[in-house]
C-alpha cells in the first residue's frame, strides 16, 4: 500500500511541475496594440507579470501598451525585427472640444512607470509630447533581447 501512495504522490508532483512549467513558459505576443486607458493596461500587465508569462513584442506597441516595459521584468520581454514601441504624452478626451488634451501630470505619472533605459531614450528624443516617437531597430534591441 505504501508504494501506491508513494507512486501517486510522485505522479501528482510530476503533473503539478509540468503544469506549472508550461504555465510559466506561456507567452503573450503583441503584434499590433494601439494602447488605451492606462489603468487597464497596468492591471493587465501586473497579471501577466504575476503569472510568470513572457512577452514577445512582434509589431507596434503604442501608447499605454508600452507600460509593459516598467511592469514586466526585462528578462521576460523579447523583441522581433517587427517590434516598435510608440510613446507620446498622456492625454484625456475633452468632450467639449472633442479633442485629446495633453496632460503634464499624466505624462509624469507614465514616465515614472517606465524603467530608466526607456526614460533615458524618451528624454534623448525630446520627451513625451503629443507627437508619437518610435523606439525600434537597434535602439530597441540594445534594451531588450531579440526573440529566438
Amino acid at each position: 500500500m505504501k508504494w501506491r501512495t508513494l507512486v501517486a504522490g510522485a505522479l501528482a508532483s510530476a503533473v503539478f511541475c509540468v503544469l506549472m512549467s508550461s504555465f510559466a513558459s506561456a507567452e503573450v505576443r503583441i503584434v499590433g496594440d494601439p494602447g488605451g486607458e492606462v489603468a487597464s493596461y497596468v492591471h493587465k500587465y501586473q497579471e501577466i507579470r504575476d503569472s510568470g508569462q513572457h512577452v514577445v513584442i512582434d509589431g507596434p506597441c503604442l501608447s499605454a501598451c508600452t507600460l509593459l516595459t516598467g511592469i514586466i521584468p526585462r528578462d521576460r520581454i523579447c523583441v522581433t525585427a517587427r517590434a516598435m514601441l510608440g510613446f507620446h504624452a498622456a492625454s484625456y478626451y475633452d468632450d467639449v472640444s472633442r479633442q485629446f488634451v495633453p496632460t503634464r501630470s499624466g505624462s509624469r505619472v507614465v514616465m515614472g512607470l517606465y524603467p530608466p533605459a526607456i526614460r533615458g531614450w524618451i528624454q534623448r528624443h525630446g520627451g513625451l509630447t503629443p507627437q508619437l516617437i518610435q523606439l525600434r531597430g537597434r535602439d530597441l534591441a540594445a534594451i531588450y533581447k531579440t526573440c529566438r
